[in-house]
């Protein structure tokens, strides 16, 4: 009896809590229970404690009503709870950036006062509710990089205040609405790439005389006639019909004149200006093959900026001055190695007796120069400092392994350490300055430290004086992902690696560029990705290698940004005048500007984004799959890689031309690799917000084989 009194009590108490909550209140604890994970805590100050909700986080009211939800980019994980359409007035609902799944319930258009509805960088699937046509105040809809599928409703058009609205990468398909650009007269953004819609362009798009930027109708499968009316849209607009099954001639008027051939690649059917293809009098293409050869002049006459290129005399002058300065460094670093460095002096053949013979502790800067009366002020700092549990060795133990120079760059040298019970590790000499920034050193170096993923370098300790920084990493055997897709001088046998090898590679290393987007601390930008910084595991498991490398190094006093910069600002004198952007306009922290893997959003003065990321990443891609070199050598002339492929696609060009030639056992999988070439053409995208997300990335990946991963 006590028992089931304490229970009624209970019980009752509970109810007159949540009787206390007012309805609103109630809806939204509703979308929180249906959230699985929060990982950030966004939802902590959601509970039944108070009677209204406009207090809690991304909660604003107006007359003590719920008018705006905003939780953008807060991994909250699970499903988009009905409930919320029940704010009968809400007017702002963004949840962009986060991790929910499952459909989009129709019962969410309840809200019909809906203005904006951010949904987009989810996981939603499935199809959009025809109820959507019921918000007749929507003027902002976003559901972009998700998994959306099905044709779109044509109860859509009856939003006819929409403005902006984007339903890139996705899964849509079949045609667009009747009416669509009649009904949608007030759009001024429009986004449908990325997609399977197909079926022809409506006509009455020309009607949507308040576009601005782009009107992005890429990657569909559009068919038929470029509809002329187009030529009616704003001449500012830029008309993106890439890759669509688009033929016939190419209408010439209003907007659509005197456009580049760049707006209407990958649709081999379409012929006339500004296409090299004639249209014969059927208005047909003219060259019966899909795909003719790429010409032997290219670029052809007329095009190629000549003032990028060298006379003979001049390439021959510049190679004989660089081989001079390779042989007079290499002389002065081999004198100092010699005088300055018992690491150095202490090898044999074998790499054995390192460190041996020498003072121990006493000569911790075994990789400077001798300044043991330095390091009496500073002995606090000449230590080896651990960065978790499982580092078993110390500073002397280090000084007596084995060492064997694996590579030299702007920054550093990086050895490898054979320990003497056979532990394996890759130590990276930093630059040899700076005595002041300790503490920052510190800071930047742990927090690196913290950083555990299968498919990232792990930081196992580090080493700071005065004179000498060092960091001193697990060792990964197989080399890095350049060698192993085009070998190197001297290799005595150079074996390829299949496409499962290679998709297995694309994967892990999305993993790991994931993990430093989304799941570590800071949410890292890496800013120098590329082949040679993915290092390759046992099992040939892929392994994101110099992360924060860049910054640490300018904090150890190495200076890699300004000895990068020098060095680009030498090579740009060599170049006759007007040969294009400068390559010094602006220093990031890698020293990677005017690298083939960078975005090109990198030549202007502006913060790393993880979109330079996806961007690099999108160029290894291309790598992976052509087997060619991110700089592609055309006769005398060069061209990068991504460039490389739109011509590819612009001249027609055979998928086996294109495709590594030892990919040819793999036949089989050449679906996989059409998914995988449409994934990193989309992150080579010129626009960064065009651009997936790395998240987006990785899940198409996942999906493979799939005919539309992207």
């Amino acid at each position: 009896m006590l028992a089931l009194a304490l229970f009624i009590l209970i019980f009752c108490n509970s109810q007159a809590l949540v009787s206390s909550l007012n309805d609103e209140a109630k809806a939204l604890l509703s979308f929180k229970q249906s959230v699985l994970e929060d990982p950030e805590g966004s939802l902590n100050n959601w509970n039944y404690s108070d009677e209204t909700p406009c207090s809690w986080n991304g909660i604003t009211c107006k007359d003590q009503r719920v008018v705006s939800v905003t939780i953008p980019k807060k991994n909250l994980s699970g499903v988009l709870s009905s409930s919320l359409g029940s704010l009968s007035e809400l007017r702002h609902l963004n949840l962009r950036n986060n991790r929910l799944n499952g459909s989009i319930p129709p019962g969410l258009f309840r809200a019909l006062g809906l203005q904006s509805l951010v949904l987009n960088g989810n996981s939603l699937s499935g199809p959009l509710p025809s109820e959507v046509g019921g918000l007749n105040y929507l003027q902002t809809f976003f559901i972009s990089q998700n998994f959306l599928n099905g044709p779109l409703p044509a109860t859509l058009i009856q939003c006819k205040r929409l403005k902006k609205l984007d339903l890139s990468v996705n899964n849509f398909s079949g045609s667009l609405p009747n009416g669509f650009g009649a009904s949608l007269a007030s759009l001024v953004n429009l986004d449908l790439s990325h997609n399977e819609f197909s079926g022809g362009i409506p006509s009455d798009l020309g009607n949507l005389s308040n576009l601005e930027g782009t009107i992005d109708l890429s990657h569909n499968i559009f068919s038929g006639l470029i509809p002329p009316s187009l030529g009616n849209l704003p001449e500012k607009v830029y008309i993106d019909l890439t890759y669509n099954n688009l033929s016939g001639p190419i209408p010439q008027n209003g907007a659509l004149m005197n456009r580049g051939p760049t707006a209407f690649l990958g649709n081999s059917g379409l012929c006339g200006p500004p296409l090299k293809n004639l249209c014969s009098s059927g208005g047909d293409a003219n060259s019966p093959s899909l795909y003719p050869p790429l010409p032997n002049n290219y670029p052809p006459e007329g095009t190629v900026d000549h003032g990028r290129r060298l006379s003979k005399g001049a390439i021959s002058a510049v190679i004989v001055s660089d081989v001079i300065g390779i042989c007079l460094i290499g002389l002065l670093f081999s004198y100092c190695y010699a005088r300055i460095c018992p690491w150095g002096t202490r090898h044999d053949e074998s790499g054995n007796g390192f460190g041996k013979g020498g003072k121990g502790r006493n000569e911790c800067l075994c990789f400077g120069k001798d300044v043991s009366e330095t390091l009496s002020e500073h002995v606090e700092q000449c230590d080896l400092v651990a960065l978790d549990n499982q580092v078993v060795f110390d500073l002397d133990q280090l000084l007596k392994a084995s060492a064997f120079v694996l590579g030299k760059s702007g920054i550093g040298i990086v050895y490898k350490v054979v320990l003497e019970d056979g532990l394996n590790l890759a130590v990276r000499r930093l630059g040899e300055g700076g005595s002041q920034r300790l503490k920052e050193f510190q800071t930047e170096v742990e927090a690196i430290g913290k950083l555990r993923h299968p498919n990232v370098v792990t930081l196992r300790a580090y080493y700071w004086s005065v004179d000498e920084k060092l960091l001193i990493y697990d060792f990964v055997p197989n080399g890095n992902l350049s060698t192993a897709i085009h070998g190197k001088p001297g290799m005595v046998s150079f074996e390829p690696l299949s496409w499962s090898v290679r998709l297995s590679i694309m994967k892990g290393t999305a993993k790991g560029m994931v993990y430093l987007h989304e799941y570590s601390p800071k949410k890292y930008v890496h800013g120098d990705l590329k082949p040679s910084n993915i290092l390759l595991g046992h099992d040939m498991e892929p392994k994101i290698s110099d992360f924060g490398l860049g910054r640490l190094a300018n904090i150890a006093g190495g200076s890699p940004t300004l000895l990068s910069t020098r060095m680009a600002s030498e090579k740009q004198q060599q170049r006759q005048p007007g040969s294009g952007p400068s390559e010094t306009s602006t220093i990031v922290s890698t020293g990677a500007l005017g690298s083939p893997y960078q975005a090109p959003e990198a030549f202007k003065v502006m913060k790393p984004s993880q979109k330079w990321d996806v961007y690099s990443y999108g160029v290894i891609l291309l790598e992976m799959l052509t087997g060619r070199s991110p700089v592609v050598q055309l006769g005398s002339s060069e061209m990068d890689l991504v460039n490389w492929i739109h011509l590819c696609i612009e001249e027609k060009k055979p998928l086996s031309d294109v495709l590594d030639p030892y990919l040819a056992e793999d036949a089989d999988k050449e679906d996989e690799m059409i998914a995988v070439l449409k994934i990193a053409m989309a992150c080579v995208h010129t626009n960064l917000e065009k651009r997936p997300s790395m998240r987006h990335v990785l899940e198409a990946l996942e999906r493979l084989p799939a005919s539309s991963a992207l």
